[in-house]
């Protein structure tokens, strides 16, 4: 016969199985201790613990009809309970700590080499100085206007005392 108190969690794991919940709350109440307690030492942190104990409790409750005494006792098969969920705890932390490494890895900006930017710029801004020049003195002014003025179709056909429609064509 086990001892008096492995007895007690015996009977009350038997009660769970029927869906008596005080039975429940006497079970967690005598196994509350041993349950963070392991639950502690495998994660490591005291709030993790005491999520990973209402878990296991959680799951404790939906399974306690499955359990079988021949195959062990019920604090052993409460603990193993308990002990699977913290790994698990443990695993998945794990797994999004990688996750967020590779991704902050994988998203870094790349440095450019400023040099070759400036050089680029340069390049575009000598095609736009060219580009203009080529245009008729109407046209470059309507296109200065609108571009390097920041001015709307109908305040440069405003400023220039053209229809809107001819402010367009030029600006285009």
């Amino acid at each position: 016969m086990p001892p008096r108190p492995l007895r007690r969690v015996f009977v009350r794991m038997k009660a769970c199985g029927r869906g008596d919940e005080r039975a429940f709350a006497r079970l967690c109440d005598a196994t509350s201790t041993r349950v963070v307690g392991l639950a502690r030492r495998v994660v490591r942190d005291r709030a993790q613990a005491e999520e990973v104990a209402q878990e296991a409790f959680l799951d404790i409750w939906k399974n306690s009809g499955r359990f079988d005494p021949v195959k062990g006792s019920p604090l052993g098969w409460l603990l193993t309970i308990v002990h699977r969920k913290a790994v698990d705890r443990v695993r998945s932390a794990e797994a999004a700590t990688r996750r967020d490494t590779t991704y902050h890895q994988q998203n870094q900006p790349i440095d450019h080499d400023s040099t070759a930017e400036a050089a680029q710029a340069s390049l575009e801004a000598r095609r736009v100085r060219n580009a203009l020049e080529s245009l008729t003195p109407v046209q470059r002014e309507a296109l200065e206007l609108a571009y390097f003025g920041g001015y709307t179709h109908t305040e440069v056909a405003t400023m220039l005392d053209l229809p809107v429609g001819t402010a367009k064509t030029r600006i285009r």
